[in-house]
């Protein structure tokens, strides 16, 4: 092109260059030309580039499958209460899986599944909590949210039917992250929550329970009921929505015999619950002063984060606890990609979980069953 103009432009009398007029449509085609290109070339680019981004976004969104596992408690639970158990982790892990399903978050999701436990006698938390020396009921419950590790925990809970709950809106709707007795309570009438009469939470095998132990001075159980009778324990549950949130929840109702104003594990974030979106999620459950002076949770967090498998992390931290203080655990445990993680050294402890749509549940030791 240049070429043809050069070829074809004359020098006129006063020195200067004469360009005809098809010279000039020639060049400003070409220019034209050429702008058009690079545009097209960079609106192709551009949508090539919106078109991955849009694409990868949904991609991942619709890849995270949702997961919950949860906890019934572990300790020596007596043969009579098996049963029970079994069917309340089930029930509770429908309810948090329902929420998952239908498109809800992991931090509705767990507190859905613990308040379903909550409301059963069968487990150490809400109605059926273990008693302490006055044969008051003093719960505790935490959650942990491990998108930008928020956390509400609650603690010397008396007259409320549901700590999760109320733990949750500390979460949702407070500076601080743990509130105890009177504290929780002023906090948790400012946010519409109703009292029971406390006598109201509690049940005969909690009565039991604590007769047992004046009588004979068992201190630590958590699991409670006579020697062929009773058995409740701690509840918790981890899950992992679509958005790949993880959320942990954990309530109890602590120890049988516990002097007044005991706080154990359950509530110290580290101990009896953890979440971290680039790691995983973790409850616990079993001898609370043990749990927290091992930091049972985090120490099963950290193991992941050096590479190590969910189930093996889980196992080598339980029983780095129980080798150490001589006291038993239990800790369920969900990795950031979705892989579960089970492990006790007491004697049994009840589990669910809902994975590839299908509920797979236990309570001994190397059991795996299905519905």
């Amino acid at each position: 092109m240049l070429n043809l103009f050069r070829e074809y432009t004359f020098v006129n009398k006063y020195g200067y260059s004469k360009i005809y007029p098809w010279q000039r449509f020639l060049v400003i085609t070409y220019t034209l030309t050429i702008m058009l290109k690079v545009r097209i070339v960079t609106i192709i680019l551009c949508l090539y580039l919106s078109t991955v981004y849009f694409v990868g976004t949904i991609f991942a969104s619709v890849t995270m499958e949702p997961i919950i596992i949860v906890h019934g408690g572990a300790g020596n639970i007596p043969e009579s209460r098996v049963q029970g158990k079994l069917d309340g982790v089930r029930v509770a892990v429908k309810a948090g899986n329902k929420i998952l399903k239908e498109g809800g978050t992991a931090l509705d999701a767990v507190e859905a599944a613990v308040v379903s436990m909550e409301k059963d006698e069968y487990f150490n938390a809400g109605y059926g909590s273990v008693l302490n020396l006055r044969g008051e009921v003093e719960m505790e419950a935490s959650i942990m949210s491990g998108k930008n590790l928020d956390v509400g925990a609650v603690t010397l809970i008396k007259d409320f039917e549901h700590p999760i709950s109320i733990a949750h809106k500390v979460l949702c709707d407070s500076p601080h992250s743990l509130l105890g007795a009177e504290g929780a309570k002023i906090f948790a009438l400012e946010k519409g929550f109703q009292t029971v009469p406390p006598e109201s939470l509690i049940s005969e095998n909690a009565k039991h329970a604590l007769e047992e132990f004046l009588k004979h001075g068992e201190f630590g159980r958590t699991e409670i009921g006579l020697k062929n009778q009773g058995g409740v324990g701690t509840v918790g549950a981890v899950a992992i929505d679509r958005n790949g949130d993880i959320v942990v929840a954990t309530s109890t109702g602590g120890m049988s015999g516990k002097a007044v104003g005991r706080i154990g594990d359950t509530p110290q974030i580290g101990s009896g619950t953890y979440a971290d979106n680039h790691v995983g999620g973790v409850s616990t459950t079993g001898h609370g002063e043990s749990i927290l002076k091992y930091c049972l949770a985090h120490s099963i967090i950290k193991l992941m984060e050096t590479g190590i498998d969910t189930n093996t992390a889980t196992k080598t931290a339980v029983d780095g606890m129980t080798n150490r203080l001589n006291n038993t655990a239990g800790a369920i445990t969900l990795s950031k990609n979705g892989d579960v993680g089970i492990h006790f050294s007491s004697v049994r402890m009840a589990w669910a979980y809902i994975k590839n749509n299908k509920l797979i549940y236990g309570i001994e030791h190397n059991q795996r069953l299905e519905d």
